[in-house]
C-alpha cells in the first residue's frame, strides 16, 4: 500500500485539516456540536460536500438513522462522513454491511460496540499516523490499528476484534479512494494535454 498519497481534508469531508484548526476527527465533531445536539441538512452538506438528494436517499434507505426535528446528531454526521469516504471504492450495500458489522441495527444503540463519532476519531487518528510513510503492509497496518484503539474497552466479548477488523477495511478502502482520485487527476492531465496537442496541430 502506497501511503505517500495524502489528503489535506478530514476523511469524508471537504474541510481541510488546516481549517479544522489541527483538531482530530472526534475533536472536530465535538466543536461542531459544542453548542447544539443537532445540525441541519444544509450544515451537513457544507461539511461533507454530499448533495441533499443523496443524503435524503441515505436516510430513506435506513443508512443514517432517523433525524429528530430534521436535525442530525454527532454520530449521524460521523456515519455520513464514513460512508462518504468509502463510497468511491465500495458499493453502498457493502458499506452498510460493514457499519452493521460494527454497530448492528440502526436506531438501536444497545447492540452498538462504539459510537460512530469515536469510530470516526479512530479513523482519523490512524490515517494521521500513516501520513508520510512510503509503504505499509496489512500486517503492519493491523499493528498500528491495535495501538490506536489500545484504550478501547469492550462492551461485549469479541467487540475489539470486530472494531480492529472494520478499521483495517475502512483505512484500506480510504487509501484506495485516494489512489483512485490521484489516477483520475493524472488522466485529466493526459486528456488535457491531448486536447491541447490537437488544437496546436489544427492551428499549425
Amino acid at each position: 500500500m502506497n501511503l505517500e498519497l495524502t489528503d489535506r481534508r478530514l476523511p469524508g469531508s471537504v474541510i481541510t485539516k488546516e481549517n479544522a484548526g489541527g483538531l482530530d476527527g472526534e475533536e472536530f465533531l465535538d466543536k461542531v456540536f459544542f453548542l447544539t445536539d443537532g445540525i441541519m441538512l444544509s450544515q451537513i452538506k457544507e461539511i461533507s460536500g454530499v448533495d441533499g438528494t443523496t443524503l435524503q436517499n441515505w436516510v430513506k434507505r435506513g443508512w443514517i438513522g432517523s433525524t429528530v426535528n430534521k436535525k442530525y446528531s454527532k454520530n449521524q454526521l460521523a456515519r455520513i462522513l464514513i460512508i462518504n469516504m468509502l463510497r468511491d471504492t465500495m458499493h453502498l450495500k457493502e458499506v452498510d454491511f460493514l457499519l452493521r458489522y460494527i454497530n448492528g441495527t440502526i436506531n438501536f444503540e444497545e447492540d452498538d460496540i462504539i459510537p460512530e463519532a469515536r469510530l470516526y476519531g479512530y479513523i482519523c487518528r490512524i490515517t494521521d499516523s500513516l501520513a508520510g510513510r512510503r509503504s505499509l503492509g496489512v500486517p503492519q497496518l493491523k499493528v498500528l490499528i491495535r495501538q490506536a484503539v489500545a484504550e478501547y474497552s469492550e462492551k461485549m466479548p469479541g467487540a475489539k476484534e470486530r472494531l480492529e477488523n472494520a478499521l483495517a477495511i475502512i483505512v484500506t478502502a480510504y487509501y484506495a479512494s485516494l489512489a483512485k482520485e490521484e489516477s483520475m487527476s493524472l488522466l485529466s492531465e493526459i486528456r488535457g494535454g491531448a486536447v491541447r496537442g490537437r488544437r496546436r496541430k489544427k492551428g499549425g
